[in-house]
């Protein structure tokens, strides 16, 4: 078995995976793909429950996109999860897309039909609020929020998770304000005008941000890269402050980091991607997934995941 498959694959998968057994039912796509944990996570799950089928990785680039759905159930698909670039353009390429993923501006779990259909579904949302109760034993509701990187796909299914929940106060900062609009028209529909703020990743209005904020949330990409700087100064950052970083690394991200040094609380993107997974096993499965199994599986991948 192979640890990417790719577009050539799909177009005569029970050739390309003759050798897999149980069958490859269920995959991620995404471009890249070949770093994505939920393999193991999602593996682990299926032999828990003695589920004979398996999930793997599909790399499919944009412009594959639309074959690549249309082969999903000749191939025996069962479901898909989606990551970057794929989530927009899954939305508008489903047959039926649930009210969370319209949201949410984005797909990140289909479900093949046995008629074929694709129906979409979005967990990202309610995965991040669950991670965010289990971090930090607290609820979005009761929380300020501050998102950097709001514009985004993350950012924006974050946004209006907290926008749902009511959270107090919701600011939202973008390197593009532009970016901002479509998305501060869309919550300005579920949460009161009067809670919502917005500005880009200046300093003066991280400053700003920081102080008016108890939970601060970054979708930025800052993190992934060695030598990255912190998406918020750690000037600004207090120990007051419950910092939750998207970025799933095997060491503590420049946020993190930069918290450390004020005495704050942080949590990385393990646990958004491990309850985003445990949904859309449910939703596949119509049964709870065995999250603890799902855990392990996630943490052997990270020498030293950080908490």
């Amino acid at each position: 078995m192979k640890d990417v498959y790719t577009i050539a694959d799909l177009r005569d998968w029970r050739a390309a995976t003759a050798d897999c057994d149980p069958p490859l039912r269920l995959a991620v796509i995404g471009d890249p793909v070949a770093h994505s944990a939920s393999p193991p996570m999602h593996n682990a799950a299926l032999a828990a429950l003695g589920i004979l089928a398996r999930y793997t990785r599909l790399h499919i680039r944009p412009e594959e996109l639309t074959e690549a759905l249309g082969l999903l159930h000749g191939a025996g698909f069962i479901g898909i999860n989606c990551t970057i670039p794929h989530k927009p353009a899954v939305l508008d390429a489903v047959d039926i897309a649930d009210d969370g993923a319209q949201r949410a501006g984005g797909v990140n779990t289909i479900v093949v039909r046995p008629d074929g259909k694709l129906h979409g579904f979005s967990t990202d949302g309610p995965g991040f609020s669950r991670a965010v109760r289990e971090s930090f034993g607290v609820d979005l509701r009761d929380l300020r929020v501050l998102v950097l990187g709001a514009g985004g796909g993350a950012g924006r299914a974050i946004a209006m998770q907290c926008a749902g929940e009511q959270c107090p106060a919701l600011t939202l900062l973008n390197r593009s304000l532009d970016k901002l609009e479509p998305l501060l028209d869309d919550i300005a529909k579920v949460c009161p005008f009067d809670r919502i703020s917005s500005g880009d990743l200046s300093d003066l209005f991280l400053k700003l941000g920081l102080a008016n904020s108890d939970l601060v949330v970054n979708c930025t990409a800052l993190g992934m890269k060695p030598g990255d700087k912190s998406p918020a100064p750690a000037r600004h950052i207090e120990a007051r402050h419950l910092l939750y970083d998207t970025i799933y690394v095997g060491h503590r991200t420049p946020l993190l980091t930069a918290g450390d040094t004020a005495g704050a609380k942080g949590a990385n993107g393990l646990s958004m991607l491990l309850h985003q997974g445990a949904l859309s096993f449910k939703i596949w499965f119509q049964r709870d997934a065995p999250i603890e199994e799902m855990r392990r599986a996630l943490l052997s991948r990270f020498d030293s995941p950080a908490k």
